[in-house]
């Protein structure tokens, strides 16, 4: 079964477009700002949105994201109050929402509730980069007969043959990890890196999109030459803690989107 993830991402690669993610960081500022966070991005043109939920031992986050987690953590945001604002939200949010979470507040949770409660609140992905691909069961036993579609990240170092089964088993999207490090802006990446993301999209039979470091408008443009979009984190996390909508827009208005093609 072909998920909703997949087919909004593959209808817009379709046209000669390429697909734009955002990250926020759910409950920083609070969820009246979360809220509007996600209308905002949804308006601008958003493909779809990356929904980070805070956790006190963030082993991918750089330094941007890990301080928003720690101030959503103050405003006393979790993944069960998380969930419920997105369930709020639903009537008003028409493109796919996913959510970036460690494997702890999951289990925490329950993973047959989790499941259950992003299924009710309409999430159409879910990251979690601390779960590796062997485990992925663990999920996938829940999430296999719903919309979820579990994304299965690609580093640098993945050898051929495991770049293969990671991408066999993706699902949504395969999400290709630019750096051997944590997120955050990253000044220049190379043609090694090209070179890799061109035979990862030739091995994936679903799309391929690059996040970590991509944090301004020429390295979007750099970065989707060779697949079919990028995510973007810790830039649109610091303007929204900043209240630079101009920060946010410019990469829409531009057309980052269309400048990928």
């Amino acid at each position: 079964m072909t998920k909703t993830l997949q087919i909004v991402i593959e209808a817009l690669t379709a046209t000669g477009e390429k697909a734009f993610i955002p990250y926020i960081m759910a409950g920083d500022g609070g969820f009246e700002k979360t809220r509007e966070a996600i209308l905002y991005l949804q308006d601008q043109g958003a493909t779809a949105i990356e929904i980070g939920i805070p956790f006190s031992d963030p082993v991918a986050d750089g330094p941007v994201i890990e301080a928003a987690g720690i101030r959503a953590l103050k405003e006393g945001a979790n993944l069960q109050n998380i969930l419920a604002l997105l369930q709020l939200l639903k009537p008003d949010v028409s493109i796919p929402l996913i959510i970036m979470t460690y494997l702890n507040p999951i289990i925490r949770y329950g993973i047959a509730n989790f499941v259950k409660d992003a299924e009710a609140a309409n999430i159409k992905g879910l990251i979690i980069p601390d779960m590796p691909m062997e485990e992925s069961s663990l999920l996938t036993d829940y999430t296999a007969t719903t919309d979820i579609s579990l994304i299965q990240l690609v580093s640098l170092t993945s050898p051929k043959e495991r770049m293969a089964k990671i991408t066999k088993q993706a699902e949504g999207f395969v999400y290709a990890v630019t750096v051997n490090g944590t997120t955050g802006e990253k000044k220049e990446f190379g043609e090694a890196l090209q070179t890799h993301l061109k035979q990862l999209k030739q091995t994936s039979q679903i799309p391929v999109l690059a996040g970590f470091g991509i944090s301004t408008y020429e390295t979007a443009i750099e970065m989707g030459k060779e697949i079919d979009g990028v995510i973007v984190g810790s830039t649109i996390v610091d303007a929204l803690h900043r209240g630079d909508e101009q920060t946010i827009a410019s990469f829409f208005q531009n057309k980052t989107v269309e400048a990928l093609k």
